[in-house]
C-alpha cells in the first residue's frame, strides 16, 4: 500500500511542477520577469514570485480537473502560510518593499487556458 501512496505522491508532485512551469510561461508571455520558483521557508511556500514594472506578484498555482475546483483550493490556512512566506522573502529582499505587492493566483485545468486572478487574496505581512 505504501508503494501506491508513494507513486501517487510522486505523480502529484510532477503534475504540480508541470502546472508551475505552465504558469511561469503564461506570466513570461505577459512580460513578467520570474524572480523565484518554489520558494520555500519554514511554515510556507510560494510557487512563483515575479515582477512586472513596479509590481511584485507572489503567485499561488492551482491545477485541478476544472477551474472552479482550482479556485476553491486556496484555503484560509494556505493564505496564512503563503503570507508568512512572502514576508520572509521580503525580509531577505528589502529592495522589494518599495514596490506594489500582490498575491495572485493562476488556475489551471485540462483543455482550458490558464486563469490569472490578480489580487486573489490579501497578503497579510505584519
Amino acid at each position: 500500500m505504501s508503494e501506491s501512496r508513494d507513486h501517487a505522491r510522486r505523480a502529484a508532485y510532477v503534475y504540480g511542477l508541470r502546472a508551475e512551469t505552465l504558469a511561469t510561461l503564461w506570466l513570461r508571455a505577459r512580460l513578467y520577469r520570474i524572480l523565484a520558483r518554489n520558494y520555500r521557508t519554514h511554515g510556507g511556500e510560494i510557487d512563483v514570485i515575479a515582477r512586472r514594472g513596479r509590481t511584485i506578484v507572489f503567485v499561488e498555482v492551482k491545477a485541478r480537473g476544472d477551474l472552479e475546483d482550482a479556485a476553491i483550493a486556496i484555503t484560509p490556512q494556505k493564505q496564512r502560510r503563503f503570507s508568512l512566506a512572502a514576508g520572509r522573502w521580503l525580509a531577505a529582499n528589502p529592495w522589494a518593499m518599495t514596490y506594489t505587492l500582490r498575491a495572485d493566483a493562476i488556475f489551471l485545468a485540462p483543455r482550458r487556458l490558464p486563469r490569472h486572478l490578480e489580487n486573489a487574496f490579501e497578503l497579510r505581512l505584519g
